[in-house]
């Protein structure tokens, strides 16, 4: 991988903001809206300061679905999985030493089932997915040079719809950091499957219906 401390640093780092603001902000007590702000800001800021260094991916289903369609190499993907996974914990494990406890690991809401949450994580990931297709991903979108603000609004908007139900995590290191610092990993299969599944079908589906063609 070229630059490969740099790229992995970056993808550390991204995550790190998301899990640092978002967390942050549910244990001070914010209401939806914050918390939907925390997360939303995050990325932005993220994606302003690393895009160019590492594609601002910060997110294992994003990569996975890169990989998937051969926009990033098998190994690369590994090792940005690998970076991101590190940045929540790193910012989880901060957290709950400033604090002494931790809170903000994503669950399912009172009556949610887990194939229902693993459907609303597929959602939310999906349109998270198609905005970052659009935005970022594809050279020819509108907002290709500010990706972060349509990314990051779409975090929020996901936020205010799938929030009460899952959590709204979107992203298997999202839920990763805060579960394995606290040692919750009861919900895995909702935060991997749904996050993953909902990008693989966005990426596919971008690709495939509504990428603009060349001659257009």
């Amino acid at each position: 991988m070229k630059d490969a401390p740099a790229r992995l640093l970056a993808e550390f780092l991204g995550v790190f903001f998301l899990c640092l603001f978002g967390i942050g902000a549910i244990m001070n007590g914010a209401d939806l809206t914050g918390v939907a702000l925390a997360h939303g800001l995050a990325i932005f800021v993220a994606i302003c300061a690393f895009a160019h260094v590492s594609g601002a991916h910060f997110n294992p289903a994003v990569t996975v679905a890169l990989a998937a369609t051969k926009r990033i190499a098998p190994t690369d993907a590994f090792m940005y999985v690998l970076a991101q996974l590190g940045g929540a914990v790193a910012a989880a494990a901060l957290l709950k030493s400033a604090f002494g406890t931790l809170g903000g690991v994503p669950s399912l809401g009172e009556g949610i089932t887990v194939s229902t949450g693993i459907l609303i994580e597929a959602v939310a990931t999906f349109i998270l997915m198609i905005v970052i297709m659009g935005v970022a991903v594809d050279s020819r979108g509108t907002f290709s040079i500010i990706a972060g603000l349509p990314i990051g609004m779409a975090i929020a908007g996901d936020i205010f719809f799938a929030g009460p139900a899952t959590g709204a995590a979107m992203n298997p290191a999202r839920w990763f950091g805060p579960a394995a610092v606290t040692g919750d990993m009861g919900s895995a299969l909702i935060y991997l499957i749904g996050p993953i599944f909902g990008a693989l079908v966005a990426v596919f589906v971008y690709d495939f219906v509504m990428k603009p063609s060349k001659s257009s």
